[in-house]
């Protein structure tokens, strides 16, 4: 989620990666119909097979009613990128019982990582930070 009509938002980078690595995505958003050649759900409810994981590239302001619409929908593991999160966000996403990854960006994350973001990458792990997302457990 977070991928706009007019394909220059971030959420779209993050839809076109998921897409080139092969893995099936597919976009939410309450007003289009479909993005970047994808057809769209309305919302997390009107998903219409199961999900494993939700990326929430939104306001700070909209994560708190994602996540409860993620629980509700029976999606497990949400991706909080990076501008995303706040700790409201991360507390309430361990009281859900959801596994939350947070403060970090997805696209150091995807094999394989691509221009810049190797570069980003690897200055990370040399500062030894950035080795594995960090996952919160459901408690």
């Amino acid at each position: 989620m977070g991928a706009s009509r007019g394909g220059r938002k971030f959420g779209n980078t993050l839809l076109r990666e998921l897409r080139s690595r092969g893995l099936a995505v597919t976009p939410v958003h309450p007003h289009a119909g479909e993005l970047e050649g994808l057809p769209c759900a309305s919302s997390l409810a009107a998903l219409t097979e199961p999900v494993e994981a939700l990326v929430l590239c939104v306001p700070p302001a909209q994560v708190p009613g994602l996540l409860r619409e993620a629980l509700a929908a029976g999606i497990p593991r949400v991706w909080l990128q990076q501008g995303s999160e706040s700790p409201e966000a991360a507390a309430l996403g361990r009281e859900l019982g959801l596994e939350l990854v947070a403060g970090q960006c997805l696209l150091l994350h995807l094999e394989p990582v691509r221009g810049l973001h190797a570069l980003h990458r690897w200055f990370w792990r040399r500062l030894g930070q950035g080795r594995t997302a960090r996952c919160d457990p459901p408690a």
